[in-house]
């Protein structure tokens, strides 16, 4: 398993791990953007892709993951080197235990988005009713890996925790 490492400066590094490592580490649970915009394993090598899309996703993994006391996090776009055939393979064989064995889920929802308010008023937050049916219509929930990634959920330890987190900055 190949995971992002924050850095004690706050910058990352993909290390592989072997499966007797014990580690607590965070998942990312998404659904893709266009393929130009999402970061890749060779974006994170390279240490580019920071003008695309789904470089959101990565910062907000990283800050969440620090902020939970984790040094280490997973996300399927630039966590495996889809170039390799048979990494991919290993590792869409793989997500249903690194899903179950995560510390952390976060879930990150691009298409949920706060309601601007036309008020003057500091509580710009959409009403209960909104939030629900914007969540309820995310493209979150058609997404194949989304059972997957709720099925662990109740195969996990009771210490795991699930974070959500709706959308990029100025969304829910």
């Amino acid at each position: 398993m190949r995971l992002l490492e924050i850095k004690e400066d706050g910058s990352l590094s993909l290390r592989e791990y072997s499966p007797e490592d014990v580690l607590l580490y965070a998942i990312l649970s998404h659904t893709w953007g266009a393929d130009d915009q999402e970061i890749t394993f060779r974006d994170v090598q390279q240490h580019t892709g920071h003008h695309k899309d789904g470089y959101q996703k990565l910062t907000f993994c990283s800050q969440q993951a620090a902020l939970d006391g984790l040094k280490h996090f997973w996300i399927d776009t630039c966590c495996i080197d889809k170039s390799n055939s048979q990494e991919l393979q290993e590792a869409i064989n793989s997500m249903f235990s690194w899903y179950r064995d995560a510390n952390h889920c976060y879930v990150f929802l691009t298409d949920v988005h706060k309601n601007s308010s036309d008020d003057d008023d500091d509580d710009d937050r959409p009403s209960q009713v909104q939030w629900e049916k914007a969540f309820k219509s995310s493209r979150w929930f058609t997404h194949g890996w989304t059972l997957q990634a709720l099925s662990t959920l109740f195969l996990q330890s009771p210490n795991t925790t699930l974070i959500r987190h709706v959308g990029p900055p100025g969304t829910l």
